[in-house]
């Protein structure tokens, strides 16, 4: 006669990982048997819960270690353009101060900055003379114009940014509406 007993050995695939399969215990009770699994079941259940919530915690606090140090290397690489605007600023501040040589030396600066900033992924738009696009341009006016076609950039007025190819600000400008149309009488 076979017995009512029928304990159900737990396999590897039923296991989650890092933990060790425990045969369940030969008992005479099956209610007994039954309640024992279930408290090592709702064991297991709340260690994971306990290490999804350990992960979570991980992975916030390393995004932040990581969004904090990213901006320390894009901030490093700015450093020296700032030094030399001191610089300039200290010769400007000089009696006898050279225009020509302080506009060079400012021109300079922003060159240094551009690249270093180019460098992270920032890219300028400067859409002068080219089609308005207003996914990456912002229009603030409309200007007769009859050396540029209708619908394509006369001025720039501000220029726009993206970073790795997002959009941090759309490009200012004044789009030209063609040349002026004679006026109705």
């Amino acid at each position: 006669m076979a017995s009512t007993e029928n304990p159900v050995p737990s396999t590897p695939a039923e296991t989650p990982a890092g933990a060790a399969a425990q045969p369940a215990p030969v008992t005479a009770d099956p209610l007994a048997a039954a309640k024992q699994e279930s408290a090592a079941n709702y064991d297991r259940y709340v260690r994971a819960v306990a290490d999804m919530e350990n992960l979570r915690r991980r992975a916030v606090r390393e995004k932040d270690e990581l969004r904090s140090f990213a901006i320390g290397r894009v901030l490093e690489d700015l450093l020296p353009g700032l030094d030399n605007l001191a610089l300039g600023l200290n010769a400007a501040r000089q009696p006898g101060a050279d225009l020509k040589v302080l506009t060079a030396g400012v021109d300079m600066v922003l060159t240094q900055l551009k690249t270093a900033l180019a460098a992270h992924g920032l890219k300028e738009i400067n859409p002068a003379g080219q089609a308005f696009d207003p996914h990456q341009h912002e229009a603030i006016s409309h200007q007769a114009d009859p050396q540029v076609p209708e619908e394509h950039v006369l001025v720039v007025v501000r220029t726009g940014f993206s970073l790795n190819g997002r959009l941090l600000r759309p490009a200012s400008v004044v789009v030209s509406s063609g040349p002026a149309k004679p006026a109705a009488s």
